[in-house]
C-alpha cells in the first residue's frame, strides 16, 4: 500500500517539493535496494546481474529506437504535432526542458520506478506467485501509481469536460500505464536485466518531453 500511495500522496508532501522530487526518490531507491538485499533478494532476481547488462542494452536500445522513430514521425507530420504537445511544457525554457529530460525524468522517475516495480516488487512477487500473476499484480500497481500524474496531465491539457470526463480520462490513462507495465515487466524478464525496461521507459518519457517541446515550438 505504501508503494501505491507514494506517487499519489507521499511525494507531493515532502518538504521542498517539487525541488525535493529527485533527491527524495533517489534516497528511496537506495533504501529500497538495501531492504531488498537485506531480506535475501539476489542481484539476479532484481535484474541487476552485470552479466545480463549486454542483453538489457540490446533489448532496451532496440525498443528505444522504435520510440524515437515514432516521435520523429509525429513531429514531421504537422497534423500529428498537437498529439505530442503538452501544455505543462508550453513556454518552458531550454534549461527547464533539459532538466526535465536529463535529470528529473532519468533520476527521479525512471530509476526509482524501474527499481521499485520491475526490480524489487517483481522479484518479491515471483517468490510467491507465478511469473504471469507477478507481472499482472505489478502492472496493476503501476497503473494505480499514475493516478495523480494522469490527473495532472488531463487537467493541464484540458482533455475533458466535467468531473465524469476527468474520471474516465484518469481510468483510461492508468489502464494504458498498466499495459505499459506489462511490457516493461516482459522486457525485464526476457532480457534478464533491468536496463531493458529502464531504457524504454527513459526513451518514452525523456524523448516525449523533448518532442512535446518541439511540437509547441514548431506550431
Amino acid at each position: 500500500m505504501l508503494l501505491a500511495a507514494w506517487n499519489n500522496v507521499v511525494i507531493t508532501r515532502t518538504p521542498g517539493y517539487p525541488q525535493s522530487y529527485v533527491p527524495v526518490n533517489l534516497a528511496a531507491t537506495g533504501l529500497l535496494l538495501l531492504g531488498a538485499r537485506s531480506v535475501g533478494l539476489t542481484w539476479k532476481e532484481l535484474g541487476l546481474d552485470p552479466r545480463r547488462a549486454r542483453a538489457g542494452l540490446r533489448w532496451g536500445g532496440a525498443c528505444s529506437a522504435v520510440v524515437a522513430a515514432g516521435y520523429a514521425a509525429g513531429l514531421t507530420v504537422p497534423a500529428l504535432r498537437p498529439l505530442l504537445a503538452d501544455a505543462r511544457l508550453a513556454g518552458a525554457s531550454s534549461a527547464e526542458v533539459a532538466y526535465q529530460a536529463l535529470v528529473r525524468i532519468p533520476l527521479g522517475t525512471v530509476l526509482w520506478e524501474e527499481t521499485a516495480f520491475r526490480g524489487v516488487l517483481l522479484a518479491a512477487l515471483m517468490r510467491i506467485l507465478s511469473p504471469r500473476a507477478a507481472v499482472a499484480v505489478s502492472a496493476v500497481l503501476f497503473g494505480i501509481w499514475h493516478i495523480r500524474p494522469t490527473l495532472s496531465a488531463a487537467t493541464a491539457n484540458a482533455l475533458t469536460d466535467g468531473p465524469a470526463g476527468l474520471v474516465v480520462a484518469v481510468l483510461l490513462g492508468c489502464a494504458f500505464t498498466a499495459v505499459a507495465g506489462v511490457l516493461f515487466a516482459w522486457l525485464r524478464l526476457r532480457s534478464g536485466s533491468l536496463l531493458a525496461p529502464a531504457l524504454l521507459h527513459l526513451a518514452t518519457n525523456s524523448l516525449g518531453a523533448l518532442a512535446a517541446t518541439a511540437a509547441h515550438r514548431l506550431g
